[in-house]
């Protein structure tokens, strides 16, 4: 059922494991170097078709400083938080809600209802481009940070009801009935005892949340237009000019629309990795 550990493989299978693994980060790792080192290359550096090699003058202070003095790379930034933040805190806050009351009450109706939040994660989201851009124009809410928060909050909350379900069942429902007993109201089972129980699946879903909407590129096209609600990742695309594109000053500002998911994980590291291991053993 689970693969054999590498320790007890044949002799070969353990050096091409040990040949493979290194080769595989390398290449995994080549593109963010050349991103790195582009960054910090000057545009003479980068016409005269030195990719790969040292930078001839490094540009480091120059390039992300002109990332921000030259280009909105701050206004994206500061949209990307705007837009990032309320997703994440009203996708898991809801997801908590549904999750708890999809595994820890009987009522008609909640298998339709868990499947419907199943199948919504297995819609392809390019085929809800038109009607999400007619609806938000309708509505008055196309070109605005609204579009986007709305947008991502519903189609989130169904990844992250799932997830939180898929917690809270574990949890015995002997520790409940003995907090009725004890005269405590649903809410505060919820938040005095589910919610400190759930915390590590909590901050892994933040983490996961946070860098899917971050990372969003596809809606950030459809639904907003105009540099004063674009996010970051729509954004560093501006960055592009009509005749010729400054590639030093877009990984430079690349490798700054990267960090804020890189610094949550780092900072969650502890949390996101119980989370993400919390119930797979029993006993």
């Amino acid at each position: 059922m689970f693969p054999t550990p590498i320790q007890q493989t044949s002799k070969f299978t353990q050096i091409s494991y040990r040949v493979a693994l290194p080769a595989t980060i390398i290449l995994w790792l080549l593109p963010l170097a050349a991103v790195l080192m582009t960054s910090v290359r000057s545009i003479a550096d980068i016409n005269a078709g030195n990719y790969w090699g040292l930078p001839e003058e490094w540009m480091l202070v120059e390039n992300y400083t002109a990332v921000f003095a030259n280009t909105n790379m701050a206004r994206y930034l500061l949209n990307s938080v705007i837009i990032t933040v309320p997703v994440m805190i009203a996708s898991v806050a809801l997801a908590t809600l549904a999750g708890f009351s999809l595994a820890k009450y009987r009522f008609r109706g909640r298998i339709a209802l868990f499947a419907t939040f199943i199948g919504g994660n297995f819609v392809p989201f390019q085929i809800l481009m038109i009607p999400v851009r007619d609806l938000t124009i309708q509505l008055g809410l196309y070109d605005s940070v609204w579009a986007l928060i709305i947008f991502h909050t519903a189609f989130q909350t169904g990844f992250c009801t799932l997830f939180m379900r898929n917690f809270i069942i574990d949890l015995p429902d002997e520790l409940l009935e003995s907090c009725r007993l004890e005269g405590a109201s649903e809410w505060k089972i919820f938040t005095r005892i589910i919610v400190p129980l759930v915390r590590p699946a909590l901050a892994a879903l933040a983490v996961l949340i946070f860098t899917f909407v971050w990372n969003d590129y596809f809606w950030a096209l459809v639904l907003v237009q105009s540099d004063e609600v674009r996010p970051v990742t729509a954004g560093i695309s501006a960055l592009r000019g009509q005749w010729l594109a400054s590639w030093q000053l877009i990984s430079a500002g690349s490798i700054v629309a990267a960090l804020p998911p890189v610094i949550l994980f780092f900072a969650m590291q502890k949390h996101f990795i119980a989370g993400l291991t919390l119930g797979a053993t029993k006993g």
